[in-house]
C-alpha cells in the first residue's frame, strides 16, 4: 500500500461483514439490517491511507458497512452531489468547511442530529456548524512543508517563499484546492503588514504579492501527492500550505520532510463530515458518522493523521506548535468569493 499516493477518483470495495458489534444487533433498526450494507463515501484523496487502514476495518466490525470510497477534492465532491441531486449515490461526504457552506446553500445536505448521532454530544461546540448541517471530525494544522536535506533549519517565515535564493524551488496549491487560501492570505499579510485576521480581506494586495512569487515557483499543483513526491525527492525545497496530517506521518516514516510553523502564524484546517440529502442507506450513513465522531475513531485518526480530534473526551493526535498563533479564516468570505478568486488565480499564476 502506498501511504502517500492520491488516487484521484478512486473506488475501492472493502470487505463485507454482517457484524454490528459496537452498536449491538438488537439495537439496529430492522430497515438497516434488511438493506444492503454498502454505502459510498466521498472523501479527500489524501485520506486514502487512513480510510483503508483505520476506518474501513473499524466500520466493518462496528456497523457491518461495506464501504465504497471515492477520493478526490472537496470541490469535486460538491460537483458530484449537485449533478446527482435527484438521484444521489453518495451517502456521506467528508470535505472542507467552505465547500460545506456551498453544499448547504445548494440544499444538498441533511442535518446531523444528536438522536441519530449521539456522539455529537461530546464534540467541541465550534465543531458543529449551522445547527448540525455538518460537523468537524479532525483538525490538522497547516504551515510550510520543507525538505530537511535542503532546508535543515526549517522555514521561519512565510516570507521565505518569496526569498530570491529559493527561485524555482517552491510549489504552491491552486486555489481550486482549499489549502490554496493559505498562500493567498500569507501574501496579503506580507503585503500589508496586517495580522492574518485583518489581512485575509485584503484581496487586491494578496494578488499583487502573489505575482511577485512567480519567479520562485516550479509549479502550481491541483493534486497534492504529485507535488509532495517532488518535495520528498528534493526537486523542490518548500511546499506551501501543507497539513500536519500529510507531512508528519511521512516524516515519521523516515522521509526527509518536516512541517514548519512560520513565526507569523499557522492555519487551522478543519475536516468536515456530512450526510447527503436523500442519500442511500440513511440509517447506515448515520451510524457511520456516529462512529467517525466517537472516541475510538477520533483517537485512531488523530494519531495516524497528526490531527487534533473534535471529540472532547479524546486526548490524542497532533502536538500543535507552542507560541505560534493559529488562524481560522472567515470561511463564509471564502465561500462567497472563491469562484472569482480561482479564475483570477488561474490567469495570474499560469506558468
Amino acid at each position: 500500500m502506498t501511504r502517500h499516493g492520491t488516487r484521484g477518483l478512486t473506488r475501492r470495495t472493502l470487505l463485507r461483514s454482517s457484524a454490528f458489534a459496537t452498536l449491538g444487533t438488537l439495537a439496529a433498526p430492522a430497515i438497516l439490517r434488511a438493506q444492503t450494507s454498502e454505502i459510498v463515501i466521498g472523501c479527500a484523496g489524501s485520506h486514502t491511507a487512513w480510510m483503508e487502514e483505520i476506518v474501513a476495518p473499524h466500520m466493518k466490525s462496528a456497523i457491518g458497512a461495506d464501504i465504497l470510497f471515492e477520493g478526490t477534492k472537496s470541490s469535486v465532491n460538491l460537483e458530484k452531489m449537485a449533478s446527482n441531486k435527484d438521484r444521489p449515490y453518495l451517502s456521506v461526504v467528508q470535505m472542507d468547511d467552505p465547500v460545506m457552506i456551498q453544499a448547504v446553500e445548494a440544499d444538498l445536505l441533511s442535518p446531523i442530529t444528536a438522536d441519530a448521532v449521539p456522539n455529537m454530544a461530546d464534540l467541541r461546540p465550534d465543531a458543529v456548524h449551522m445547527d448540525g448541517m455538518w460537523c468537524n471530525y479532525v483538525q490538522p494544522w497547516a504551515g510550510v512543508a520543507y525538505n530537511t536535506d535542503f532546508a535543515p533549519g526549517g522555514v521561519s517565515s512565510w516570507a521565505s517563499l518569496w526569498a530570491p535564493e529559493n527561485a524555482g524551488q517552491v510549489i504552491i496549491p491552486s486555489l481550486q484546492n482549499t489549502e490554496g487560501v493559505w498562500t493567498l492570505y500569507a501574501a496579503a499579510m506580507l503585503a500589508t503588514g496586517k495580522p492574518f485576521a485583518e489581512a485575509q480581506y485584503e484581496v487586491e494586495a494578496a494578488f499583487a504579492k502573489l505575482e511577485e512569487l512567480k519567479p520562485n515557483l516550479l509549479s502550481v499543483y491541483s493534486t497534492m501527492s504529485q507535488a509532495f513526491n517532488l518535495l520528498e525527492q528534493g526537486e523542490i525545497t518548500m511546499l506551501a500550505g501543507n497539513f500536519s496530517s500529510y507531512t508528519l506521518p511521512r516524516k515519521a516514516e523516515g522521509v526527509p520532510v518536516d512541517l514548519s510553523a512560520p513565526e507569523e502564524g499557522i492555519f487551522a484546517m478543519p475536516s468536515g463530515i456530512c450526510l447527503v440529502k436523500g442519500g442511500p442507506n440513511p440509517e447506515l450513513a448515520q451510524a457511520y458518522v456516529n462512529e467517525m465522531l466517537g472516541p475510538d475513531m477520533q483517537a485512531a485518526i488523530a494519531d495516524f493523521a497528526s490531527s487534533v480530534p473534535a471529540n472532547t473526551t479524546v486526548k490524542a493526535g497532533a502536538v500543535v506548535p507552542e507560541g505560534v498563533a493559529i488562524h481560522s479564516p472567515d470561511w463564509a468570505f471564502v465561500a462567497a468569493n472563491r469562484r472569482e478568486w480561482i479564475e483570477r488565480f488561474d490567469k495570474l499564476m499560469a506558468l
